[in-house]
């Protein structure tokens, strides 16, 4: 694998996972699979493989001393173990606005000007991913480096996750809102597709009987 320093690895580890436990008490990014690891354990790790300056985003009540966010300040922990940089997206607009829920636009955005100001672009991953490959992640960063500007990894004709950006797009990347994400910008502008033999660029954690099917 090309290990570089140059390009930037972030993990999205704000959203609610509210399908996993509409309660909040079970965090399923802490859950463990199959192999040991935990969710966002497992995602780190293959990221880390690629893009050893990567950066974990959580939300703003990740340090916190209520006992409600308990589990969230031990993610937090977890994935600074890891070996990711840890940024903790600060709250926008009242108490009450809907800006201060988990969008993933919010949390890119941070994560993004959290990054170093000479990174040359970034691969751009979801926490609740964790079977996706090192090798497809080294694949989209490969392509980054021969000079695409979106990268997408393609199995079986599918678009999957992670994707890849140069630094060509951060404007229209710092310019997202919502929950769409990035991935809005793939209608928009010429993506380049990496193929892969690697069905976890599909596989999220999404209900608790995703934990055992991987």
């Amino acid at each position: 694998m090309n290990i570089t320093r140059a390009w930037c690895g972030i993990v999205l580890a704000a959203g609610k996972g509210q399908r996993f436990d509409a309660s909040g008490e079970r965090n399923k990014l802490l859950q463990l699979l199959p192999s040991g690891l935990t969710v966002a354990g497992s995602s780190a790790k293959n990221l880390l493989a690629v893009l050893p300056h990567s950066l974990a985003v959580l939300p703003p009540s990740a340090w916190t001393n209520s006992n409600t966010h308990a589990s969230t300040a031990s993610l937090a922990a977890l994935l600074a173990s890891a070996g990711c940089e840890i940024a903790i997206r600060p709250v926008i607009g009242s108490e009450d606005s809907a800006d201060r829920q988990d969008g993933m636009a919010n949390s890119l955005v941070h994560g993004l000007r959290q990054s170093p100001a000479d990174c040359a672009g970034w691969v751009i991953a979801l926490a609740d991913m964790p079977y996706v490959q090192p090798e497809s992640i080294a694949a989209i960063l490969t392509a980054l480096q021969n000079g695409a500007d979106i990268a997408v990894p393609v199995c079986q004709g599918r678009r999957g996750n992670p994707v890849g950006f140069s630094r060509r797009y951060l404007p229209q990347l710092l310019a997202l809102t919502g929950d769409q994400g990035a991935r809005a910008l793939l209608n928009m502008y010429p993506v380049t597709e990496v193929l892969v033999n690697d069905p976890g660029i599909f596989q999220d954690i999404d209900i608790p009987e995703d934990l055992s099917s991987g």
